[in-house]
């Protein structure tokens, strides 16, 4: 379950007519329901200044509390760069505060006369809504229910338990500080210890053949195939952690599968990578690395800099490239 909503929002109202209020609200609720759909979350209601979300539900998928926590990242993230525009533009502090819960729910659908929504009850549901009522601006908590589904996929802080109005004990609560550096079950398993490596002599030299070609400036391309579970991510992992690649730089990128909902994803990983761009950094951070890195390398790359920013969501919304029609944008 995911509750997010806009802190102190009354002082957005106060003063202002409704199509001052919904200009300023609006792209708030947008990039919030955004972030839920790229994860292939489920906005079961939008309420006024906020909206409750489902993972896991109505369709279920194992990892949907790591996909709940990326999708309120991903909405701080984007919620941060407006605000810079509200700031700037008309004074205003903006920030949003989201709560995570996980556990058993009963959902059912409401029909109406024109449309019909998801309704979700129980423990689980008033929890998530209590830790977004907890949360600072800016900010992320959620419980021990949700931290023990994504372990190694998402950073996390301990914080202080919280007394919740209809718990009899107070509730340990943490917040989500970012994605970890695991993205793949292996990655988690790394961070766990991992057994011993056998049995993978000949599959292991037939990679550092293609490395020792690549070395000699004859680029390689090796494709892996075998059942599920047989170790092909291992394999990798072993050949990228020898001594021969060291000195080598690793750009790896995966297809997770929510992956299909968000276009151009494994580009982005690369990109973000070859560029360094973390996930604090400020729309002029990456407009500054992404410039500077490509206009380093060749400034016939000039042109490459917009489609680049545009797929990083830090192209100034001015720019000549975002008037093109989606054709000519991925071409």
């Amino acid at each position: 379950m995911l509750f997010a909503d806009i802190k102190s929002s009354t002082e957005l109202v106060v003063d202002r007519d409704p199509e001052q209020t919904q200009t300023l609200i609006g792209p708030v609720i947008e990039a919030m329901m955004e972030a839920v759909h790229r994860y292939e979350g489920t906005v079961n209601q939008v309420l006024g200044d906020g909206i409750m979300a489902l993972f896991g539900a109505p369709l279920a998928s194992e990892d949907h509390a790591v996909r709940a926590c990326y999708a309120a990242l991903r909405m701080q993230e984007s919620v941060k760069r407006y605000a810079e525009q509200v700031q700037r533009l008309h004074g205003i502090p903006l920030a949003i505060r989201v709560g995570l819960n996980s556990g058993e729910i009963v959902v059912r659908i409401v029909r109406h006369d024109l449309h019909m929504e998801y309704a979700a009850v129980g423990e689980t549901v008033h929890l998530a809504a209590r830790m977004e009522q907890a949360a600072n601006p800016g900010s992320v908590f959620t419980t021990a229910n949700t931290v023990q589904l994504v372990e190694g996929y998402v950073d996390v802080k301990p914080l202080a338990s919280l007394p919740v109005k209809g718990f009899a004990e107070p509730v340990t609560a943490y917040e989500v500080i970012g994605a970890g550096a695991a993205r793949t079950r292996l990655q988690v398993a790394v961070g766990r210890g991992l057994t011993s490596f056998v049995d993978r002599e000949l599959e292991l030299e037939q990679l550092h053949s293609a490395r020792r070609l690549a070395e000699t400036g004859q680029a390689q391309v090796v494709a892996i195939v075998a059942e599920s579970g047989v170790g092909k991510s291992r394999l990798l992992y072993e050949f990228l952690h020898s001594r021969y690649t060291t000195d080598w730089l690793v750009l790896q990128s995966a297809a997770p599968s929510y992956g299909h909902a968000i276009s151009y994803l494994p580009v982005i990983e690369l990109l973000k990578q070859y560029f360094r761009i973390g996930p604090h950094d400020t729309t002029q951070a990456i407009q500054e690395k992404v410039s500077g890195k490509t206009l380093m390398l060749d400034p016939s790359l000039q042109e490459a800099v917009p489609p680049i920013l545009d797929l990083l969501d830090s192209l100034d919304s001015h720019d000549p490239f975002r008037s093109l029609d989606p054709s000519e944008h991925r071409r």
